[in-house]
């Protein structure tokens, strides 16, 4: 008898032991940092350079020190996200150079493939300004996340490229890529040859 209720009370003791909760040792999803964004307010940039635009406040436009850099050409640096947009500007003297600056816009551009995702190609057409080129948004982890050119099809030739100075992880810096994307938005939608 005695065995009997031994066995009774170990089967109890068992049986509460199974119903209280356990420590729940599911996986976490990853966390990233909440990302304060500034207001959106600009400023024109007009130097000695042949062309003129809008650009962000936060944003600060330095002369490129390397040593093979030409003249009016810049980095847009957003400190507070790491990133710049290097600018390059070449005066064009003729047709084969300018098929030539194209053809390297778009070779750059796609040089991204392996990494990429997606390259989405946009024309940029602004008769009234004489303004045209290209713009490609870069998905994917990627060096470069936005790439384009500007030219007035004649003399000008005008190029720009987002990088982020860190390893890239596009589900990270997609909110920051967005971002800054309208800021290149306003300076191609402002942007002018001066004696065009």
């Amino acid at each position: 008898m005695k065995g009997l209720y031994f066995s009774c009370f170990s089967f109890l003791l068992l049986l509460c032991a199974a119903c209280t909760s356990s420590p729940d040792y599911s996986p976490k999803p990853k966390g990233y940092f909440n990302i304060k964004f500034p207001e959106k307010e600009y400023q024109h940039y007009d130097t000695g350079c042949p062309f003129t635009f809008d650009y962000p406040k936060y944003a600060h436009i330095e002369a490129d020190q390397e040593k093979d850099a030409g003249d009016c050409w810049n980095n847009m640096s957003f400190p507070q996200f790491n990133a710049r947009l290097h600018l390059t500007y070449y005066g064009v003297i003729s047709n084969k150079e300018y098929a030539g600056l194209v053809e390297d816009a778009r070779t750059l551009a796609f040089k991204h493939t392996v990494k990429a995702n997606a390259i989405d190609q946009k024309l940029i057409n602004y008769p009234e300004k004489k303004v045209y080129g290209v713009y490609y948004a870069i998905e994917g982890n990627t060096a470069s996340s936005v790439q384009f050119f500007l030219t007035d099809s004649a003399k000008h030739y005008f190029r720009g490229a987002l990088y982020f100075n860190e390893r890239p992880q596009y589900d990270s810096i997609a909110p920051v890529v967005s971002f800054i994307k309208k800021d290149i938005d306003r300076m191609i939608d402002s942007f002018k040859w001066k004696n065009n």
